[in-house]
């Protein structure tokens, strides 16, 4: 037991450097982390066993990347926006969606596979995007509607993640009365997912009324996201739909909300850092060499149908012609959301999740290296990024 102490210690210096590294070389830190875990991975530092044994580590922070994802559905902030956002968020995560279904399906793959990889790719990684925002201080129309449509792209993929994951273990299990479960189970799970997180976010939001300082009200989101996690495992519902519904519970209701989600955004950093770094770590590198096509076109299928459906939910919107023909291009990234959902696919499916897993841990290397360029390009090209010569002298590049 003491040993899983150091190897803890170990992934977060790894992963620290790896950051670093990957800053000098102007990419996202969560390149940095995956790439670093690679290496614990290859030279076999961290048994297998050891790294397994870690669940509830990962389980706990995927549970705060579904609660911040929450923060962004204000009600508020929604009704100013319209339904462009809404809008451009069906349309770029379902033409995802869409589009790397029929291909996986073309090329032969099987069904649970196509199912659980075309709702994972629905979902979009705002870190990136953020980094060349913050670090050209870009603003203008397509700028501010990225983070509500990132927001909700990501509620839509946790979604159909668990319509895709229900449908997926009937078809593996071949149960009696497959079809009826195939349309029930999804509802149910989505629905009590969905009330659970509502209940943990009301209780939270009267509880703060008796609890006035930071650390008291962040140790009751701590406890909310751990209870979230663990009821969803004890009575089978979704835990990041059960976080995400907890965390847009909080946001709408509570005034203190802005300041709780500071104090999570102080903790949550050292856990994202040892998750991401664990799951590079857990890559299964000779199943690359197996898997040429289907990453290829994952990779290529969902930035075509981000692409290609923003631009249609855009153009059905009105919105304006700067947002139809830039906004899909700064979708492109992919991370956390993603390698959770990857993770819980492992587990939902261990039939088919390693190669699911392979595919996204390996995809996002990828994006995360490439999307940033685009994005910087997307919105030079949008008019978004002023004075882009002087800005880039006188700031540091954001992790």
């Amino acid at each position: 037991m003491t040993e899983q102490f150091v190897y803890l210690a170990l992934a977060m210096v790894f992963g620290l450097i790896g950051a670093g590294a990957a800053n000098k070389l102007r990419l996202p830190a969560v390149t940095g982390y995956l790439v670093a875990g690679l290496i614990l991975g290859l030279i076999k530092v961290i048994p297998m066993e050891t790294l397994h044994g870690f669940a509830l580590l990962t389980d706990l922070a995927l549970g705060f990347i579904a609660f911040s994802i929450g923060n962004e559905l204000k009600i508020s902030i929604l009704r100013k926006l319209g339904r462009i956002p809404i809008m451009i968020t069906v349309g770029e995560a379902m033409g995802a969606v869409a589009v790397l279904f029929v291909l996986l399906m073309i090329f032969g793959y099987p069904l649970p596979t196509a199912l659980m990889l075309s709702a994972i790719g629905a979902s979009t990684a705002p870190a990136a995007t953020l980094m060349i925002i913050r670090q050209y201080r870009a603003d203008g129309p397509v700028t501010r509607m990225l983070l509500p449509v990132v927001a909700m792209d990501n509620t839509i993929a946790l979604m159909t993640f668990s319509i895709a994951a229900a449908i997926s273990q009937v078809l593996v299990a071949g149960a009696s009365g497959s079809y009826a479960w195939m349309i029930l189970n999804p509802i149910i799970e989505i629905g009590g997912s969905l009330l659970a997180g509502f209940a943990l976010g009301f209780i939270l939001s009267f509880l703060f009324r008796f609890f006035e300082k930071d650390n008291d009200r962040l140790a009751l989101v701590i406890a909310t996201v751990l209870l979230g996690v663990g009821l969803s495992a004890w009575i089978q519902l979704s835990a990041l739909l059960v976080c995400m519904a907890a965390g847009a519970t909080m946001s709408n209701l509570s005034k203190h909300s802005l300041r709780v989600f500071k104090l999570t955004d102080a903790f949550t950093p050292p856990l994202f850092l040892i998750f991401l770094v664990l799951s590079g770590a857990e890559l299964n590198l000779t199943m690359l060499s197996t898997l040429g096509v289907m990453g290829l076109i994952y990779i290529i299928g969902r930035a075509v149908g981000k692409v290609g459906g923003s631009f249609i939910g855009s153009r059905l919107a009105n919105a304006e012609p700067v947002i139809q023909k830039h906004m899909g291009f700064t979708l492109i990234p992919q991370a956390g959301v993603a390698i959770g959902l990857s993770l819980a696919a492992v587990r939902i499916l261990p039939e088919y999740g390693d190669q699911i897993r392979v595919v996204i841990l390996s995809s996002t290397l990828i994006y995360e290296m490439v999307g940033p360029v685009i994005t910087r390009l997307a919105l030079k090209r949008a008019g978004e990024l002023p004075d882009l010569e002087k800005i880039g002298k006188d700031c540091k590049p954001s992790r």
